[in-house]
């Protein structure tokens, strides 16, 4: 017997800020979590899978209508078609208050209730799934204490959303602890909310699926669900299977040795043929993140824009690739401490910006007037990481315009020459 076991499939998430990127396959790019559904179903279908679990956040939140809630009925009523039955949470993004529209579903769907935790029992399988969906968008109490007794000779599955001990980037909702969901005595616990898949523990199985489908450029590499196999009774195996319909990727290119913007451009090419490579006729959206100390420095700051044409260029002609942004990452070969010993104006202000940097009332001194900067910025760079109230950002920062600042300076200086 087969059982597949999957969470966050936020069902037309609006993917917002696309529209901002020129070129960006806005239509396909939020046609992907339709898409990872029908592959989890057909996965279900291929597989013969007699019960699939899914652990919450079904859906992105409220629809706009009707067409999120049909989409899903449809793809449950091809599992109907098939026999195979499916039992459901909702999550922080699709809890009862979040959600105001309300469809019917096929009979062999079964919603656990939000208010209190139920139990779900499939004879013919000797499955008893447990499980309580969130009645509001923030759940701070341990959901799981108040789960049921495991029920005798039953395979006993726990389906719950959570942050566990808490996840970087994940509300700690529902928090819980693996020591506390073993506790229980279920054979297997469903996790949701975090979009990682991770395995907390393998006796008994604590596994979080992971999302479906990435949505973002922080949501990288292979997305989908969890295969369960039951001989016996008992869990025999359990395998990760890739479902996504389109593959989020950072990719670092390292530049160090190039003599050119040129050689940096093929370098980056040859990195995204690899990537397509990888992704098994997939839609690509790669974040380029170009690194090192080179000689090549100057050239691509000082067109930073055409340089990126050039890349996205490469890119198209590389195959279904979309370059989602590029980053420049790199540094001068400069000896900043050599240039901050001179007597000139190079010299004064090297040493002003090395001061800065590495001066910890400096640092902390600007933080109060960027933090206004910041409160005004898209809130696509908000949410990016640009963490202006961040030391260590901040110095990061200081270095990259130390860096971008002399190359100039120096550049200017020898073309005056």
């Amino acid at each position: 017997m087969k059982l597949v076991h999957a969470a966050d499939l936020h069902l037309d998430s609006p993917m917002r800020g696309l529209e901002r990127y020129e070129g960006a396959p806005v239509e396909r790019m939020r046609a992907a979590t339709r898409l990872a559904l029908e592959n989890l179903v057909d996965l279900c279908i291929a597989e013969s899978v007699s019960l699939l679990l899914l652990a919450g956040d079904i859906y992105d939140g409220d629809w706009k209508d009707y067409a999120t809630g049909l989409f899903f009925a449809h793809q449950m009523s091809r599992l109907r078609k098939a026999s195979i039955r499916v039992a459901l949470i909702h999550g922080n993004h699709d809890a009862a208050s979040a959600i105001t529209r309300y469809l019917e579903l096929p009979d062999n769907v079964s919603c656990l209730p939000d208010g209190h935790a139920a139990t779900v029992t499939y004879d013919d399988l000797g499955i008893a799934v447990h499980g309580q969906s969130y009645a509001t968008a923030a759940e701070h109490d341990d959901l799981s204490a108040g789960y049921p007794e495991p029920l005798a000779n039953m395979l006993n599955i726990g389906l719950l959303h959570t942050a566990a001990t808490g996840r970087p980037g994940h509300a700690r909702y529902a928090p819980c602890t693996p020591d506390n969901l073993a506790a229980k005595g279920y054979d297997y616990w469903a996790l949701g909310h975090v979009h990682a898949r991770e395995v907390l523990s393998r006796d008994p199985w604590i596994v979080f699926a992971g999302n479906l489908q990435g949505r973002h450029a922080r949501e990288t590499g292979p997305k989908g669900a969890t295969l369960i196999t039951v001989c016996d009774g008992a869990i025999a195996t359990v395998e990760p299977r890739t479902l996504d319909a389109v593959r989020w990727v950072r990719c670092e290119v390292d530049v160090t040795d190039v003599a050119s913007g040129y050689e940096a451009v093929n370098r980056v090419r040859e990195a995204l043929e690899a990537e397509v490579a990888a992704v098994d006729g997939r839609l690509l959206a790669a974040r380029v993140v170009l690194t090192g100390r080179t000689v090549a420095h100057g050239a691509l700051i000082d067109d930073e824009d055409g340089w990126a044409a050039k890349i996205r260029a490469e890119a198209n002609d590389v195959g279904d690739v979309w370059v989602e942004k590029i980053q420049l990452r790199t540094e001068a070969e400069l000896d900043v401490r050599a240039l901050a010993e001179r007597d000139d104006a190079v010299g004064q202000i090297a040493k002003t910006l090395q001061a800065l940097q590495y001066d910890d009332a400096s640092v902390e001194a600007l933080m109060p007037a960027l933090s206004d900067v910041r409160s005004k910025l898209p809130s696509e760079l908000r949410s990016d990481g640009l963490r202006l109230d961040d030391p260590e950002v901040l110095r990061g920062l200081l270095g990259d315009v130390e860096h971008m600042l002399l190359t100039r300076l120096l550049a200017h200086g020898r073309a005056e020459q």
